[in-house]
């Protein structure tokens, strides 16, 4: 079974990995687990988690690492930008949404991608931080192994970060759900109730 770990912060966005964390938990090919840097975490709205691992004993073997957006990246955690980092290298998947993209900007981990985030300006004292030529002002973008996404776009990354693991060859459609509501979903691919 394939292993993908949600790094959840104090203040997490719980809802932008909702999507994705439910698509990949109804699979019999994955299953999700949650880290974080203390014994639990609690959400922007007061969802509280207890984290199936502490960021500095994670598993050695990851399929895919999610950063999920909050109000607490603003951490120094070199274990986590070490892992990051060989994750990157080794071309293993790595997806980051909202306050996660700012995190690895501020450690110069997108110096080498292509990527999106919620906002360059907030980047403007990063010292690490050197490719604003490549921010693209888009919802959410791909490149090889990294996915970046802003916090409104919980439903694009989920689609995009599906394609890049190659979970299906439906990802639209499973995100289309959501994207378009019941009836305009039933309209373009049909009841999956009937």
């Amino acid at each position: 079974m394939k292993l993908a770990v949600f790094v959840i912060l104090a203040q997490f966005s719980d809802w932008e990995g909702a999507y994705l964390a439910s698509q990949l938990n109804q699979s019999d090919q994955w299953q999700v687990r949650y880290a974080a840097n203390q014994r639990q975490a609690t959400s922007i709205r007061g969802m509280t988690l207890v984290p199936d691992y502490q960021l500095d004993h994670l598993p050695s073997k990851i399929d895919l690492l999610v950063l999920i957006g909050g109000k607490a990246w603003q951490l120094n955690n070199l274990e986590l930008v070490t892992l990051i980092q060989q994750r990157l290298q080794t071309n293993q998947p790595v997806a980051a949404i909202c306050g996660a993209v700012d995190f690895l900007a501020a450690q110069g981990l997108l110096n080498n991608y292509q990527h999106t985030g919620n906002s360059l300006a907030s980047w403007a004292n990063f010292t690490k931080y050197r490719n604003s030529a490549d921010f693209k002002e888009q919802q959410v973008v791909c490149d090889r192994n990294l996915v970046t996404a802003n916090g409104t776009a919980s439903l694009d990354f989920t689609e995009t970060v599906l394609n890049l693991i190659h979970f299906s060859n439906q990802n639209q459609q499973l995100v289309d759900l959501y994207r378009l509501g019941f009836y305009r979903y039933v309209a373009k691919y049909g009841n999956p109730f009937a």
